[in-house]
């Protein structure tokens, strides 16, 4: 049995609102919950999850172990950058 006046209110049935929509009721200790992102618009979930290349990070990488052709990074050693 919990103690008395310690714990905070519950909410059995808690409305979470996602761009001004209500998306699931769940349980929680407010009444409302307004989310940027759950499962039903993340990308991992609904499969439009892409790969960001910041600063050419893949090529990189296939340059490394060999998956590129050496006309594929023209212009690299111009920049100074090490093969």
């Amino acid at each position: 049995m919990p103690k008395p006046d310690i714990h905070p209110k519950w909410y059995p049935e808690a409305k979470v609102y996602c761009n001004g929509e209500v998306v699931m009721t769940v349980g929680s200790t407010k009444p409302e919950l307004h989310v940027d992102v759950w499962s039903g618009n993340h990308p991992f979930f609904t499969g439009t999850q892409k790969i960001i290349d910041t600063e050419g990070r893949v090529e990189r990488f296939l340059r490394k172990y060999g998956m590129m052709e050496d006309g594929d990074d023209q212009g690299n050693a111009a920049k100074g950058k090490k093969r």
